[in-house]
């Protein structure tokens, strides 16, 4: 009997990043389909870089064609322009590049993927901030969720960081593999829901029978200020508003402000819709028992 050969997938040792703990993960999962038995190798020794099946983060090197996504040499290793801002590819990026669409199967979820997760990982291992701070609190990114599985400087050792790594690879697997299912999701909606929205003679409002994975594809019609959703957790239909964009919380039209915060019996008798159940005291959603209500609490909204 043939006993497989060990895949080696190669990176740094040291500390790491999210960008090198992405890549892991892409391809582990990869692996893991292909039923391949692999192990991860943290090293800077030259000789066992040259001998490694995939290298990423380390080697100096970016030749996808021989498996090696390095982007720290000079001239680093390309970039790709969104909305006309240019960000540099990270090691997560080129396997990604590479290896998307065969994770994926479909080059819609590959982009999807590519721009809400693979772009933010790559621009901030490279330096490149993509949001601007105004002051000492800062947002917890997923780079700070990883950061905390550093050992402390009392324990640090080659095996605790390594040991901390595969953890964080196993969480960024479960990430991954979930943005792969939203994306998927997210494609398999889009076609019920510009139907729906075509097939609505008042675009103001938006009526789907179930919570597709809505926010972007209605955003991006001019007319909707409001789409209303069945919730299946609970059976009751919500009216929720929508941002103007996706750099603060203001909306195109908010919920009634005498409305804000209220519940049952109170939130009935000042919309006047008998099951009314519920206003978010920031007014970007509202909730009632049946589809009619929701409809009623959305007109009295478009009015007020």
């Amino acid at each position: 009997m043939m006993i497989q050969n060990k895949i080696k997938l190669i990176t740094h040792d040291g500390s790491f990043h999210t960008d090198d703990i992405f890549a892991a993960a892409t391809l582990s999962i990869l692996l893991e389909k292909k039923n391949k038995i692999f192990e991860i190798i943290r090293t800077r020794d030259e000789e066992i870089i040259k001998n490694g099946d995939y290298v990423f983060d380390v080697g100096s090197v970016y030749n996808a064609d021989k498996n090696r996504f390095d982007h720290h040499q000079i001239g680093g290793a390309g970039s790709r322009s969104f909305d006309g801002v240019e960000i540099e590819y990270a090691s997560f990026g080129l396997v990604w590049k590479k290896f998307g669409i065969e994770l994926c199967g479909d080059q819609k979820i590959v982009d999807l993927i590519e721009k809400k997760l693979v772009a933010p990982i790559d621009a901030g291992d490279n330096g490149f901030n993509l949001v601007e701070l105004k002051n000492t609190v800062a947002p917890y990114f997923i780079q700070n969720a990883f950061n905390s599985f550093y050992p402390g400087w009392k324990e640090v050792s080659s095996e605790t960081m390594f040991s901390g790594f595969l953890e964080c690879v196993k969480i960024a697997q479960k990430i991954l593999n979930n943005e792969i299912i939203q994306a998927r999701d997210i494609v398999e909606a889009e076609e019920i829901i510009f139907t729906t929205y075509k097939n609505t003679k008042d675009k103001r409002i938006i009526v789907l029978d179930k919570k597709y994975p809505w926010y972007e594809q209605i955003k991006s019609y001019p007319e909707p200020l409001f789409v209303i959703y069945n919730r299946e957790s609970d059976g009751f239909w919500a009216v929720h508003t929508i941002r103007e964009n996706n750099k603060d919380f203001k909306t195109r039209k908010d919920l009634p402000k005498s409305w804000a915060g209220l519940r049952d019996k109170e939130l009935q008798k000042i919309s006047d819709v008998s099951d009314a159940v519920f206003c978010h005291r920031t007014l970007f959603m509202a909730v009632a028992k049946s589809k009619e209500g929701a409809v009623k609490l959305a007109e009295i909204a478009l009015e007020s």
